[in-house]
């Protein structure tokens, strides 16, 4: 049976969706974006906007029982791939030796003018 998971230490979801679901030993961490739980806004540069995200992945994943060493795959979403080597640079401080199986795709656009989104699945142990 799936469970939602919801922790008040990341940003409140902007739509009909979960901040993630937990099945089994599975979770799915939906699409984060570097909300400001404040001002509702999108702030910061590239970096700032990735080291919030990954800091609120990391939240949510905590409060399904998971972690950030624990994440299996990630799909990072960006607006401008010229942006890669920058979000490469703050996104290996989150990871160690081993990083999780990852894709970037360049998109038309993010929710809120977002420069760079996150989504990741990880295992509870």
């Amino acid at each position: 049976m799936k469970e939602k998971i919801f922790t008040p230490e990341a940003p409140i979801p902007v739509g009909p969706y979960s901040q993630a679901v937990k099945f089994g030993n599975l979770v799915f961490v939906s699409g984060q974006v570097a909300l400001n739980p404040e001002t509702k806004q999108v702030e910061g540069d590239i970096e700032q906007q990735t080291r919030a995200v990954l800091t609120n992945l990391g939240k949510i994943l905590n409060a399904a029982d998971s972690g950030m060493d624990h994440v299996l795959k990630t799909t990072i979403f960006l607006a401008d791939m010229g942006d890669f080597p920058r979000v490469n640079h703050v996104y290996a401080s989150f990871f160690g030796e081993t990083p999780p199986a990852r894709s970037t795709i360049q998109v038309a656009g993010l929710p809120l003018g977002a420069l760079v989104e996150i989504e990741a699945v990880a295992f509870v142990p």
